[in-house]
C-alpha cells in the first residue's frame, strides 16, 4: 500500500456565516457538506452526484473526505452504544 499524502481540504472546503448559516461548503458553491454526505448515505454514488452537479469536480468529493478525516480525528465525538446481539 503507498502512503500518500491527505489533500489540503482548506483549498476546497470553506465556512461562511453568510452561505448556509456558515456550514462547510465546498468553495464557490452553496453545496453543503452535509448535504453532500446524505446523499451518499441515502445510497447515491459519486457518479450520481457528478451526473447531477456536473460543476463539482472529483478533488472536491475527496477533500470532502479529507475534511471529515480530520474532524474525526480532533473533535470530539462520542462512541456509538453498543450493538445487542
Amino acid at each position: 500500500m503507498v502512503d500518500s499524502p491527505i489533500m489540503k481540504w482548506t483549498d476546497y472546503i470553506t465556512s461562511d456565516p453568510g452561505i448556509l448559516l456558515g456550514k462547510p461548503t465546498i468553495k464557490g458553491t452553496r453545496i453543503s457538506v452535509e448535504f453532500l454526505l446524505e446523499r451518499l448515505a441515502g445510497g447515491w454514488t459519486e457518479e450520481m452526484i457528478f451526473e447531477s452537479y456536473p460543476h463539482l469536480r472529483r478533488e472536491q468529493i475527496l477533500a470532502m473526505y479529507a475534511y471529515l478525516r480530520d474532524i474525526m480525528e480532533t473533535e470530539l465525538y462520542f462512541p456509538l452504544p453498543k450493538q445487542r446481539s
